[in-house]
């Protein structure tokens, strides 16, 4: 049994040593043995794969997306860059281009 600390992201058990660092194999995050780390409380929210989303990124769009009130269609494969993270149901706020400002679940994106 290992004895190294539960990632401080996600505190998830499975964490390992890569040279002087601790990597968390769930969440990607690496920090530093004997680091004072920060907690932030803040939203996390996760793609389709489970990589950690944050504002700023470029998604890219899994599975054809109907508009509702519209006859639009986000298609498989549309890159979605300059997300922002909100609450709710629907947690990325953003643009998509040809179709204007609206809002995805994290579950049908994937990191670019």
């Amino acid at each position: 049994m290992s004895d190294l600390p539960n990632c401080p992201s996600c505190d998830s058990s499975y964490t390992y040593e890569d040279g002087s660092t601790l990597v968390c194999p769930e969440c990607g995050h690496e920090w530093i043995v004997g680091e004072v780390v920060e907690q932030d409380d803040g939203l996390v929210v996760k793609d389709a794969n489970g990589a950690l989303l944050t504002d700023g990124d470029t998604v890219t769009v899994i599975k054809d997306l109907k508009v509702k009130g519209s006859s639009l269609v986000v298609k498989v494969g549309t890159k979605v860059k300059n997300i922002r993270l909100v609450e709710g149901d629907h947690n990325i706020d953003c643009k998509i281009d040809g179709i204007g400002a609206m809002q995805l679940k994290s579950e049908f994106v994937k990191k670019a």
